[in-house]
């Protein structure tokens, strides 16, 4: 082959690799405005994000089981989910809150790493009971909120709803997931 040929060659493929790179590029930012579009964000950098009702969460009072109050719920049963949790959300309707389901019973975590709004954590045994609840969250601390006993599940809803609904420790949930 003449170096003619071969130099046609090594610049047809280096065009080909220019063009799937700026192809990729166009790609990406297409993807990223796209989904900009879908989940606007708020001045301090919280997505709009609508509610999804997933099903609904019953308090029950440990004296006799009567009900305290219900919320609907969304759930976070895998790790993404539980990752992202109420993460960067403006707000959460009044009556509404995350129900978070783990595969074990173990001592729980969570912080308040990009989240923009207090938030009251239940954390819940296996036996539904309530074991530790973290009223009032700061929002966007990385400071750790445990749970002082093994739980299964954790519920997170407005600040003060606790408070509110006087909710305590040794009541109980039940929930509800709904078929969608």
């Amino acid at each position: 082959m003449s170096i003619e040929i071969i130099i046609l060659m090594k610049s047809k493929k280096s065009i080909f690799i220019w063009i799937a790179v700026v192809t990729v590029a166009i790609a990406a930012i297409a993807l990223f405005l796209t989904k900009k579009e879908k989940m606007p964000l708020t001045e301090e950098g919280a997505f709009e994000v609508a509610f999804n009702k997933q099903g609904s969460l019953a308090f029950l009072s440990a004296e006799n089981n009567d009900t305290i109050s219900i919320i609907d719920i969304e759930i976070a049963d895998n790790n993404q989910r539980r990752a992202r949790g109420l993460m960067y959300r403006k707000s959460i309707p009044a009556d509404v809150g995350m129900l978070f389901i783990f595969d074990v019973e173990e001592i729980q975590g969570f912080w308040m790493k990009n989240t923009y709004i207090p938030l009251d954590m239940l954390f819940v045994n296996a036996n539904n009971e309530i074991i530790t609840i973290h009223a009032n969250t700061t929002p966007m601390r990385e400071w750790n909120y445990a749970s002082t006993k093994p739980a299964l599940y954790v519920v997170e809803v407005n600040a003060g709803y606790c408070v509110q609904k006087n909710i305590t420790e040794g009541d109980k949930i039940i929930f509800n997931l709904s078929d969608n």
